[in-house]
């Protein structure tokens, strides 16, 4: 505060010097002290007060009036000032959240990174868009010496950083599976009992685990009250919903998942996806799941990455660009 002490017999000057000539230069140096100001963090109401005893000086026979008037635009002033410092307080401390996130947000996409396999005769699509900067979608694949491939797809009933840490500990869990442990329903009841213990109550995760055997030509798998995916049969070039049933993971430690099993010929395609999906808003309302098969059959020609790419593109426009919802979408294609 002392070197605005310093600088009120300026002001008063300067003050003086516009009210008689309207002095424009006078005007340029107010600006100046302004900036002093703000350097010195001086608030506004104190600059109020510093106008206030200026003008007195001045014109010490102010009428009551003004007078009255001048102490009312202080008083303003020093709400104003605690709002406008609290206002700053929260500003800082959001900037401050929003750069935490985006580093949890990096973390996820490192932590939760899964390849896709490269094996002769299966294409392979998948992608997975998160509506804010953290991802509650979450998929992985597992690869098994060429003979088979496991996949994952779960969706954290609840976002931010809690699912981002929730999805981070399913993914190692399943990493730690051994061999014997590897058929989807033996997958959920393992994963539903590390939910149980380590998430909070209010947070469940729906899952669906596939493996595909190429030596059978099989595909079994289990839900764990995760969207249906669809299951698309070349030869008679039909779709149908690929229907389980399973509680959602961390309700009960004891629940038992049901595993199904379906052939997988050439040119049969395997679906699986989130309900940003299949709940798709446009306007006021939700989209029809028939609406979604439309779409991806609009795209089934392509190779499976192509593919879940145009599905997306076609949501995304369909949503103006502003998804509200995690999207997630992965084609296994039978080639051969």
């Amino acid at each position: 505060m002392r070197n605005l002490k310093l600088d009120i017999d300026n002001y008063r000057n300067l003050l003086k010097q516009y009210i008689k000539f309207l002095d424009e230069n006078a005007l340029y140096q107010a600006e100046q002290f302004s900036k002093l100001s703000i350097q010195h963090n001086i608030s506004p109401e104190e600059i109020i007060n510093v106008h206030i005893q200026a003008l007195k000086e001045l014109y010490p026979d102010l009428p009551k009036e003004v007078d009255y008037s001048l102490n009312f635009l202080l008083e303003t002033m020093i709400s104003y000032g605690l709002a406008y410092q609290e206002m700053q307080s929260l500003r800082e401390q959001q900037l401050e959240l929003k750069s935490e996130i985006s580093v949890a947000a990096n973390m996820q996409q490192t932590l939760l990174s899964t390849e896709k396999p490269n094996i002769k005769g299966v294409d392979i699509g998948a992608i997975s868009v998160p509506a804010n900067q953290m991802n509650g979608d979450y998929y992985h694949f597992v690869s098994d010496n060429q003979q088979s491939i496991g996949v994952a797809i779960a969706d954290v009933i609840g976002k931010g950083i809690p699912a981002a840490l929730a999805m981070s500990m399913i993914k190692y869990s399943m990493d730690s599976f051994s061999e014997s442990q590897r058929n989807p329903c033996s997958i959920l009841e393992n994963l539903n009992r590390v939910v149980e213990r380590n998430v909070d109550q209010g947070m469940f995760i729906t899952m669906f685990y596939g493996l595909y055997n190429l030596n059978s030509e099989t595909f079994s798998y289990a839900s764990a009250g995760h969207e249906p995916g669809l299951f698309y049969h070349a030869s008679t070039n039909e779709f149908r919903e690929i229907k389980t049933k399973g509680l959602v993971l961390g309700v009960s430690k004891d629940t038992t998942y049901q595993q199904y099993e379906i052939e997988i010929s050439h040119g049969d395609m395997i679906i699986l996806l989130t309900d940003g999906v299949t709940e798709c808003r446009v306007g006021n309302r939700f989209i029809e799941r028939e609406e979604v098969l439309e779409v991806i059959k609009k795209y089934i020609h392509l190779p499976a990455q192509e593919a879940v790419e145009q599905v997306y593109k076609h949501f995304e426009r369909l949503q103006g660009f502003q998804l509200r919802d995690d999207f997630t979408l992965i084609i296994i294609r039978k080639n051969v």
